[in-house]
């Protein structure tokens, strides 16, 4: 994988608040929570041990300008070496998904496109050839302007019922327009990949696609501290085959991507920074095909505060904190491999998503069972934190 380690900075890197955690080889031998400063990483883990204790502090701003840290070397060159290949890595600092203990949270068909696709994606049965059928049918059935519609208002329930009389209901308008957000577990604590790292794919998948996200960081009071980038990467035949089955079509080894880094909040970048964000997708394969598109926050049909609420509040605690995907507008639909048959990833393909204010995340899809397996989780962290006299 070859890409311009600068292009995976924010544009405004001399004033972005930049957490980030780095694998550190022995003697160390383990995570590190890192700041950006001035294009150099240091290490402040003796500070604050995991990100999820950073994002709980009142002073997190101040302890990523401050708090005292262990000099890495520059910011680009860490960049570099999680580009380099997995055997190379294996001896050397590379980046890490930016969260840690955090529960990974993600929230479904927030986007009118979205919502469209997911409908087709059932209507289809999983079949990626009648995709262009259905979707023609759906187009004309329920038109494309749903981005007007309020979740949850008269309007949506007035739309609700006159589909239901046509027979055109579905599970994804339901969450899509109804009062209730879809919001579900996307993966574990630790299993996150970063930058650099490969995506897997479940073997029997055969139309998959990524979906580019901005990821909030909200810590255990529910506090939205930051954000970054993500991909949701999705097995569109498997959940299309029946939404009882989103477990295996949305979590497996690999298929939660976060990164680079967590850009906190502050006077420069804020929660109306991310409402007013566009997020670009490219996909390059080894075939020469090319794939890209943009979707703008703005379009996004549930403010990004509803959703947080709707995943934490009386009605559910995350005393760790939690990472929260916003949704995607973006589902891919240029063929690919036959007339009609629309997009899906082959092995080899390299996706990159990225924000003006967040940078670049990117990554090379493979199947999750020939990539590296998860082996590091909450237990390995902690008997390496103490074992390093920082518990």
């Amino acid at each position: 994988m070859r890409t311009d380690s600068a292009a995976c900075l924010p544009d405004d890197l001399d004033r972005a608040l930049l957490i980030g955690r780095v694998w550190r080889p022995a003697p160390v031998d383990g995570p590190a929570v890192v700041a950006i400063r001035d294009g150099q990483v240091f290490d402040i883990t003796s500070t604050v041990a995991t990100t999820a204790d950073l994002f709980d502090r009142a002073d997190a701003v101040q302890i990523a300008r401050n708090a005292p840290g262990e000099a890495l070397g520059p910011v680009r060159a860490l960049l570099e070496a999680s580009f380099a290949p997995a055997a190379a890595q294996a001896g050397g600092m590379r980046l890490l998904a930016p969260c840690d203990v955090q529960a990974i949270k993600a929230c479904g068909v927030t986007f009118a496109v979205s919502l469209l696709e997911r409908v087709i994606e059932e209507q289809a049965g999983g079949d990626a050839a009648k995709a262009d059928e259905v979707r023609r049918t759906i187009t004309e059935l329920v038109g494309t302007d749903l981005a007007k519609i309020k979740p949850g208002s008269d309007a949506a329930m007035k739309l609700k019922a006159e589909l239901e009389r046509r027979g055109a209901w579905s599970q994804y308008m339901e969450v899509g327009i109804g009062p209730d957000a879809e919001v579900f577990s996307k993966s574990q604590p630790m299993s996150a990949v970063g930058l650099g790292a490969d995506v897997g794919l479940y073997p029997t998948s055969a139309w998959n696609n990524p979906e580019p996200e901005i990821v909030l960081a909200v810590n255990s009071a529910a506090q939205i501290v930051g954000a970054t980038l993500g991909n949701d990467v999705n097995l569109r035949d498997i959940e299309g085959r029946s939404a009882l089955l989103l477990g295996k079509a949305k979590d497996n080894n690999g298929s939660c991507a976060i990164g680079p880094f967590v850009r906190l909040f502050d006077k420069h970048f804020t929660l109306d920074t991310v409402r007013a964000a566009s997020l670009s997708l490219r996909i390059e394969g080894t075939d020469g095909f090319v794939l890209e598109g943009v979707s703008h926050m703005k379009e996004i049909s549930r403010d990004p505060a509803d959703l947080v609420a709707q995943t934490c509040g009386a009605h559910h605690q995350y005393p760790d904190g939690f990472m929260l995907f916003l949704g995607t507008m973006f589902s891919p639909i240029k063929d690919r491999d036959a007339p009609g048959g629309g997009f899906t990833h082959h092995l080899g393909d390299v996706v990159t998503i990225a924000s003006p204010s967040l940078g670049a995340l990117v990554n090379t899809v493979q199947l999750s069972t020939e990539i590296a397996p998860w082996t590091f989780g909450v237990r390995a962290l902690y008997q390496s934190l103490a074992k390093r006299g920082l518990l």
